[in-house]
């Protein structure tokens, strides 16, 4: 006889997969608006196109997805690091914007790793 203990937030309800894409959609979402903040039209679309690529359930489509995330929480970090040390050369107090801008660069990692879990892998058909 086997038990069968269900959490009460399984990653297979459709409502934690609606979760999941509104969390990617929201990274890429940022990141493009920091892309634009800076006139980097390039950034901009880079940053938004994989929002279409969500719709191709293909594994090479999360991948792209998934690296562009990477690449994101990379340049999130570049940016931190860069504006640290703009902040102190000024005198000015950063711990806010570093808080800030950790939560982001967590954020946008977690994104990339979503679809690392069973139900991306799933959707995108990846072993």
């Amino acid at each position: 006889m086997r038990l069968l203990i269900q959490a009460p937030f399984s990653c297979h309800d459709s409502s934690m997969k609606v979760l999941f894409f509104i969390l990617v959609v929201f990274s890429l979402v940022v990141l493009g608006a920091h892309f634009l903040r800076y006139g980097n039209e390039a950034g901009v679309a880079v940053s938004l196109a994989p929002i279409a690529l969500l719709f191709v359930q293909k594994p090479w489509a999360a991948r792209v997805v998934q690296a562009i995330l990477v690449l994101g929480a990379i340049e999130w970090a570049r940016t931190l690091y860069e504006l640290v040390q703009l902040r102190l050369a000024q005198g000015v107090p950063a711990t806010r914007m570093v808080i800030i801008l950790g939560a982001v660069i967590v954020l946008t990692a977690a994104s990339a790793l979503l679809f690392e879990t069973q139900t991306m892998k799933r959707i995108y058909k990846r072993r």
